[in-house]
């Protein structure tokens, strides 16, 4: 069991290399055998001395996850549900998502992934890009459009 000014410590650290959301930081407390009180003293010292801000965790996560990983709304916001953070906050940082780059990085995963597989006719085809843009966490009509536009396109 560690002591709970040296957990204090361990956890600022931790939170200054990136953006960390209180469950992850409960866990870890947990993990190290801390009281629960000593917990909530830990984690308010915490959130008092801002080196943990859920809605700017959310906001990072919300553009890493966009950006660099390349997931949809709905996978990121399953994320965060799993991360605890509330829906007004996951939604707000989710709206902030520009549609048009959102529909661009949607068609370039989809002419990618097309590229690569394998189909007997182009109803097969779809379907497994469909598949594929669910799995990543798009949405049904958002996908629908930029498979009608590739098609368009051939």
């Amino acid at each position: 069991m560690i002591k709970e000014d040296i957990a204090l410590n361990k956890l600022a650290s931790y939170c200054v290399s990136s953006e960390r959301c209180k469950s992850d930081l409960i866990d870890k407390l947990k993990r190290w055998e801390l009281p629960v009180d000593a917990i909530e003293r830990v984690i308010a010292k915490l959130e008092k001395e801002k080196f943990i801000d859920e809605e700017r965790f959310c906001r990072a996560f919300v553009k890493d996850k966009f950006r660099f990983a390349k997931w949809g709304k709905k996978k990121i916001a399953q994320a965060l549900y799993y991360k605890n953070i509330s829906q007004s906050i996951s939604y707000k940082y989710l709206d902030e998502i520009n549609q048009e780059e959102y529909i661009e990085l949607l068609t370039d995963l989809l002419n990618a992934k097309r590229k690569t597989i394998r189909a007997k006719d182009a109803f097969e085809l779809n379907g497994k890009l469909i598949r594929f843009a669910l799995s990543r966490g798009f949405e049904f009509e958002d996908i629908k459009l930029c498979i009608a536009d590739a098609d368009c396109q051939e």
